[in-house]
């Protein structure tokens, strides 16, 4: 299928590793030009090498903390200067700490706060003015199963990618008349370092092997496995290609099952 994402220049943000990677590798496939950033550098610079070998697109890598004002106006002055223009923005961060309510101070929530949300607010708030002049822009946010159907022990998680899901919707509406979609990915378990880190926190808390935290959550999902990156990938080129030009305010979810909600 031809996504139509020759010549497009997209910006996917938490990309060196994970869900971000794989979704970087599936829009070079599909032919766009990559902007890339993390806070990590080696692997940074190894992923943007291997995607520049592989698909034969442009890629600019730069080390930059979403989370930060000074990191969010380097990437997109980076990006602009590279390219001209972001076609597509993937809105992508690794994850707060797990833990119940009276563990995190307010300092915790403010940092939860600019990882998932501001970062998302800010990143948007940059491109946006250029996707409305052109009259064309996708921008997919990758959010969590939490958002739409809570899980235990992830408040801060819990919360803040729910406020990203109102921020989209409202959005979406707002922008619909220039040709600009928005719209939520809600990966469920998934194999990444995020999962396997809160794998290694459930198992010790309950004083179990790793592999227990697998087998209780494989149990929970109807197709009886965790998904793989490349497969939430699949769904964000899907969403930032020229064929879902009428999905717009979506929150769709990529779970094998997991979230029991008709809505």
């Amino acid at each position: 299928m031809d996504l139509g994402l020759k010549g497009k220049v997209a910006l996917v943000a938490a990309s060196s590793k994970g869900i971000g990677r794989a979704i970087a590798e599936e829009l070079a496939v599909a032919g766009a030009s990559l902007i890339l950033c993390a806070r990590g550098e080696p692997e940074l610079r190894r992923t943007a090498d291997e995607i520049r070998t592989s698909a034969g697109v442009e890629v600019l890598d730069l080390v930059a903390d979403v989370s930060k004002s000074a990191g969010r106006t380097e990437l997109v002055a980076a990006a602009t200067g590279k390219f001209g223009r972001v076609d597509i923005l993937v809105n992508n961060s690794g994850g707060p700490p797990s833990g119940p309510f009276e563990s995190f101070s307010a300092d915790a929530w403010e940092a939860a706060t600019r990882l998932l949300l501001t970062s998302t607010v800010e990143l948007t708030r940059a491109v946006l003015p250029g996707m409305k002049e052109r009259r064309w822009g996708r921008i997919v946010n990758v959010t969590s199963i939490a958002a739409k159907q809570p899980v235990d022990g992830l408040i801060l998680s819990n919360s803040l990618r729910a406020a990203v899901l109102g921020f989209a919707r409202t959005l979406a509406n707002e922008v619909a008349p220039f040709g600009i979609t928005v719209n939520n990915i809600l990966p469920g378990y998934t194999k990444t370092e995020r999962v396997e880190s809160l794998a290694r926190q459930a198992a010790e808390k309950r004083g179990v092997p790793v592999e227990a935290s697998y087998e209780s959550w494989e149990k929970e999902i109807p197709m009886r496995r965790l998904g793989e990156p490349r497969e939430i990938a699949a769904l964000a080129a899907f969403l930032a290609s020229e064929r879902a030009s009428y999905i717009t305010g979506g929150a769709i979810a990529a779970d094998g099952g997991w979230i029991r909600s008709l809505l």
